[in-house]
């Protein structure tokens, strides 16, 4: 572990140096840590693939403070942590109409589109970071049969609950928003919700699996097209 000051009244903290999903389950532990041992002195906590910011309050305490109880707090960090996790299911509509590259990602990995359904929907990704925009989970990690670069050219608005691939990444867009992933279905679920709560259905090391639905279900479950 590294922890090194990220502006002046924050710090980041490194556990690793690759993704995967150990590494991951030691970014949730260290933060769990982290809140216990800064309580009302902390602001925020922002995990990542392999970091951790951490954000206190200047008015309440100092640099020098907080290092030494997220360094106590995190020595002992139990490296076979596995983190808390909960399973997700999140419904799809994968279609031409829902998935404009959905063809061609299909067509490129020389497999059916139905093919890359099945790959994209038995896969269970884990949530590595969320950022972009609220609610922007970052999922890995597809299967490298149906991995596809990002787009060329961004497309200036994706709809909000596009379900999309870049490289070995899947996401889904929570609001309309300029992009540049492979979009190869829709999503019905609200991915961030400001009058919710929880106002995100998923958090940072929770395990996502996509279950196919048809036209017809996708639009009961609020979805649009």
């Amino acid at each position: 572990m590294r922890l090194t000051q990220a502006g002046e009244a924050a710090l980041m903290l490194y556990l690793g140096d690759t993704t995967s999903p150990a590494v991951s389950a030691r970014v949730q532990s260290a933060a769990q840590a982290v809140e216990l041992a800064l309580g009302s002195d902390l602001v925020d906590l922002v995990p990542s693939y392999a970091s951790l910011l951490i954000i206190y309050n200047p008015l309440s305490t100092d640099h020098f403070s907080v290092a030494r109880r997220v360094r106590e707090a995190t020595g002992s960090l139990d490296t076979g942590a596995t983190g808390a996790s909960r399973e997700v299911r999140l419904p799809v509509y994968y279609h031409p109409e829902a998935g404009a590259d959905l063809e061609t990602l299909a067509a490129r990995a020389g497999l059916s589109v139905d093919d890359v359904i099945a790959i994209h929907s038995a896969t269970e990704y884990r949530v590595y970071a969320i950022g972009f925009a609220p609610g922007f989970a970052y999922l890995g990690e597809v299967d490298e049969r149906i991995a596809a670069p990002r787009l060329a050219t961004p497309r200036q608005r994706v709809p909000r609950g596009a379900v999309a691939i870049a490289d070995r990444q899947t996401a889904v867009y929570p609001a309309v928003s300029p992009g540049g992933w492979n979009l190869i279905g829709r999503c019905p679920t609200r991915m961030f919700d400001p009058d919710a709560d929880p106002t995100m259905p998923v958090n940072v090391g929770d395990r996502v699996r996509f279950e196919p639905i048809d036209r017809e279900q996708f639009l009961a479950l609020g979805g649009e097209l």
